[in-house]
């Protein structure tokens, strides 16, 4: 299937729903809720906020690192199931958040910064470094790691959703500038999840935002997403090296465990010894995507993943050029998720569109530089299906 004519789902959704309503069956409102879901050591208040669509996919997003914890859909017999991993209370995402971020905002920049150094107009900055030499996913103190205010919230014509805001000062884990940001978390009609980011800053920075998702179509704590079938529209992806900082080159392929451009099952390269896939112990590679990359609201599909046991389908589109996915490497049974099944390694998959790692180093690269005037207007989005 090309991207081109997977987006035929966004037609093929749009008439069902229509047909439901011009049938007259009854099906429930789509709806926004928000209640307290505990507090922070510091005794800061976080809430869940909850949206719904008219038959039943419930998304619950929180307030501290905006985080998706909470994702119910069906599966081919129409039973609902969460497919998200996470933590089951506030105390798990804020004592390990800096760890798997499940289903965090990732930002200033997400993934990986080499050094923790970079020079932006002639100015060398230094940032929070927190992975070995390299700074991962903004630092220690990142935005998965900040309390978002509730901007609004409601429904409208394209489904429930929230807009969430956090400010990051000026200095803030080493990055220049003021920059604030928004988030809006949309469910649409057709089993749609869509993130849109939105910031502005007061002085020349850098911003690359994304979301840390952590997907297992067979259900959350169900074991192992070998079985899933996964096609990813990218010819290339970035080399890199012992400490997954990109050397430069968008290489092919052809013949490597990252050709996903016809499906296969994600364990046929598990266990790969290929060495891109040694130092990270599975998936863990930003892969360049097919297709033009533009700021506003046109995105194309770059990604289709399928789970033959529970039937559910997931296709992910975005507006940015790269996409970093990986398979749950680090998990260790370590973790417990509401299921209260620990997490072991390759039980979830992360499909993270994004702008290339360590972009402030490499001019060659799409650049994420962001000046005051200018508006950061990015997003993706999760479409759920069932066969």
């Amino acid at each position: 299937m090309s991207f081109l004519k997977s987006r035929s789902w966004l037609l093929s959704a749009s008439a069902l729903v229509a047909s439901v309503a011009l049938s007259g069956m009854a099906a429930a409102a789509p709806t926004v809720q928000t209640k307290d879901w505990g507090r922070l050591s510091t005794g800061k208040k976080v809430q869940a906020i909850t949206l719904t669509n008219d038959h039943g996919v419930k998304v619950v997003v929180l307030t501290y690192g905006a985080i998706i914890h909470e994702m119910d859909v069906p599966d081919r017999n129409g039973r609902l199931g969460n497919v998200v991993l996470g933590f089951p209370n506030i105390a798990g995402y804020e004592n390990h958040n800096s760890d798997p971020h499940f289903g965090a905002v990732l930002g200033r920049v997400a993934n990986r910064i080499s050094g923790g150094v970079f020079t932006l107009e002639g100015e060398k900055y230094h940032t929070s470094v927190n992975e070995g030499p390299n700074t991962l996913h903004g630092g220690a103190e990142s935005f998965d790691r900040k309390l978002w205010k509730i901007v609004r919230k409601g429904v409208d014509s394209q489904g429930a959703y929230v807009v969430l805001k956090m400010v990051s000062p000026d200095g803030d884990q080493g990055f220049p500038g003021e920059l604030k940001t928004q988030v809006t978390y949309r469910l649409s009609g057709n089993d749609t999840l869509s993130l849109k980011f939105n910031a502005t800053t007061k002085a020349p920075t850098v911003v690359n935002l994304s979301t840390h998702n952590y997907w297992n179509l067979n259900g959350e704590g169900s074991g192992s997403i070998a079985p899933e079938v996964v096609q990813i529209y990218a010819d290339r992806f970035l080399r890199t090296d012992e400490h997954s900082i990109p050397t430069g080159e968008l290489a092919s392929v052809e013949g490597t465990p990252f050709d996903f451009r016809q499906p296969r099952t994600v364990g046929e390269g598990l266990g790969s010894a290929d060495p891109q896939m040694a130092p990270q112990g599975g998936y863990d590679k930003c892969m360049v995507l097919i297709g033009p990359s533009q700021p506003g609201n046109t995105e194309r599909v770059v990604a289709r993943v399928t789970d033959p046991r529970s039937g559910r389908v997931m296709e992910v589109a975005t507006n940015m050029p790269g996409m970093q996915f990986y398979s749950g490497n680090h998990l260790y049974g370590n973790y417990q998720g509401p299921s209260g099944r620990p997490y072991g390694k390759w039980e979830s998959l992360a499909f993270e569109p994004e702008f290339f790692p360590n972009s402030p180093n490499m001019p060659s690269f799409p650049s994420i530089e962001l000046k005051p005037g200018q508006t950061y207007d990015y997003g993706m989005s999760f479409h759920f299906s069932r066969q």
